[in-house]
């Protein structure tokens, strides 16, 4: 896949998501809807949650461990697992599910295809992926319910 197109999707998926996660919030903030805190919270704790683990495990990247240059512009070393850019999109995905059930459905969609770039661009191995959207997913879900 060209670096380009690789770049851009990356940027306009991560771009997509953090736009649309606050206009939901300030809908659901104007149409009085208790669900909104469950849609703030589920996302902002297990991202804190998420960002903590990840900084204790200090996973190294595809690029440190094969001394390869990644497609993706990135120079960060370690804190690879698991990929937030992806549990970030798989948690406020899953959260907004049970908002919007066609709003949810394209963001995992946006999710799968970012796990994907994430991987071919050379920023994260498969595994951090996975994980990243398992943990996005489950977050999304026991938060939205607890």
């Amino acid at each position: 896949m060209n670096p380009k197109v690789i770049n851009l999707l990356n940027r306009m998926i991560t771009i997509s998501v953090y736009t649309i996660y606050p206009f939901v919030l300030v809908a659901l903030i104007l149409t009085r809807d208790e669900r909104v805190w469950r849609v703030f919270l589920a996302p902002a704790i297990s991202f804190i949650l998420v960002s903590i683990f990840r900084n204790f495990v200090n996973a190294p990247r595809p690029y440190e461990v094969n001394d390869t240059k990644p497609t993706i512009k990135k120079d960060t070393k370690g804190k690879s697992f698991p990929s937030r850019h992806v549990f970030s999109v798989f948690v406020v995905a899953s959260t907004l599910y049970f908002i919007s059930q066609p709003l949810g459905i394209v963001l995992i969609l946006a999710g799968i295809l970012l796990a994907f770039i994430r991987v071919i661009g050379g920023v994260h191995f498969p595994r951090d992926v996975i994980a990243g959207a398992v943990i996005g997913i489950i977050s999304g879900v026991l938060g939205f319910y607890l």
